[in-house]
């Protein structure tokens, strides 16, 4: 029987999605869990796999076109099957049939970028196929590893991530070839005087990707219908220096950054202020018993996506930076998987690193609340009546007035300022 390949829903946002290439040819020899065509959604870029196997016979979007969710892109079957009523619908007539799979090679895979991770127990295959989820996937070839040769110890031996982090920690040498992402040339910080006066058009238009078209939107329902409010507080980072000084001397691989320790202390804080994590329903607000923080980053293509460290709360902060790195590097590349990039109850947008001292950030619907941290940076104090240098941040809480008062947003403010100026509080 025919299998059909079909535009998924990546997300709850995703309308529709384009084809950005296809993985195979028509003709190909295709076996179930194979990755048939890459696809951009509104979030990432991700390839879909075949649901059996068969031939590929006919291809029914191109490459660079974008197609609603549920479109048929493309038909799986057997040599011979006619597959002439599943096309009709897209004006192709029904191809002619291909040769037989055992006369139609597969193309081979590209060879490995790094030195595979030679594992001593390797996943069962079944009819050819390892199993290994897609993520175990998705990380094994990041970090260069092959995935038939990494043990699982999931059911019936499916890899999961955990075995490829494992596989990769016995690796290094590998996974740093795997993995590394090239450093890009610096910036000059005074850029040359064009010689002459540019030539060409005066100006030109680029489409919206499918990101920029939901954020356009989604930006739209926020500020529009939302009733933001703002409170901003400045917090001693002093202390919380010490612990990131102190932990990465400790553990030098750790590499803990302050956005690490606010992350740990952000839900630290929702635990005391439950009613920040919530969300507004239309007619309820729903409380949420699960602290899972997304946190903003900006894609190398342009654009934002929150990747969310569930359970934030129950993780230690070892844990939550490593977590953030990995999900923020491949958020980055647009690699993460839908599960990776929703259902967040509260966000964190950083621009400190970027010099910025203080802004009010967006919220994201259907969440409460958003928090803006700006730079840790050197300035003067007042303590105790003299003026002396001192280390600090200035936080800035977006509210939906809908969920969140300003009290209530003020006292969240005030527990995550004495955590973060005392943080021994994130040892318990």
């Amino acid at each position: 029987m025919a299998v059909k390949v079909m535009m998924p829903k990546g997300s709850d946002t995703m309308t529709e999605g384009k084809v950005l290439k296809w993985l195979k040819e028509e003709g190909d020899a295709i076996s179930s869990g194979d990755s048939v065509v890459e696809i951009e959604t509104d979030k990432v870029d991700m390839e879909v796999e075949a649901m059996g196997g068969g031939i590929l016979r006919k291809i029914l979007v191109e490459a660079g076109k974008v197609v609603p969710v549920g479109e048929l892109l493309a038909v799986i079957g057997k040599a011979d099957e006619d597959i002439g009523a599943l096309v009709k619908g897209n004006g192709a007539a029904a191809p002619a049939p291909h040769p037989p799979a055992a006369t139609t090679p597969a193309k081979a895979a590209p060879a490995s970028a790094a030195p595979a991770a030679v594992a001593t127990a390797p996943a069962p295959a079944v009819g050819g196929r390892v199993l290994a989820s897609p993520l175990a996937k998705r990380m094994a070839k990041d970090m260069g590893l092959e995935i038939a040769e990494i043990s699982g110890s999931g059911p019936n031996g499916r890899i999961i991530r955990q075995d490829v982090e494992r596989t990769a920690a016995q690796a290094p040498a590998s996974r740093a070839a795997g993995g590394a992402t090239p450093l890009r040339a610096p910036v000059p910080l005074l850029p040359r005087r064009p010689a002459a006066v540019p030539t060409g058009p005066e100006f030109s238009d680029e489409p919206l990707s499918s990101m920029r078209k939901v954020i356009a939107t989604r930006l739209v329902q926020s500020k529009a219908p939302v009733p933001h409010f703002y409170l901003t507080i400045e917090v001693n980072m002093q202390r919380a220096k010490e612990l990131r000084e102190s932990a990465n001397l400790l553990n030098p691989e750790l590499k803990l950054s302050y956005n690490d320790i606010l992350m740990k202390a952000c839900a630290a804080a929702l635990r005391q202020n439950p009613e920040v994590n919530s969300s507004f329903q239309g007619e309820s607000i729903r409380h949420h018993n699960r602290v899972h923080l997304g946190m903003a980053v900006a894609t190398d293509g342009g654009g934002l996506i929150t990747p969310v460290v569930r359970n934030a709360d129950t993780k230690s902060l070892e844990e939550i930076s490593r977590e953030s790195k990995e999900l923020a590097a491949r958020a980055r590349t647009r690699k993460l998987l839908p599960e990776e990039y929703t259902g967040a109850t509260f966000s964190i947008s950083n621009l400190g690193m970027m010099g910025i001292d203080e802004f009010a950030a967006v919220i994201n619907p259907p969440e409460g609340a958003i928090l803006a941290v700006g730079a840790v940076a050197e300035k003067a104090v007042v303590v105790d009546g003299r003026v002396q240098a001192g280390l600090t941040c200035r936080l800035t809480l977006s509210c939906d007035h809908r969920v969140v008062d300003g009290a209530t947003g003020a006292k969240f403010l005030q527990s995550l300022k004495q955590i973060l100026e005392n943080p021994v509080y994130l040892a318990f």
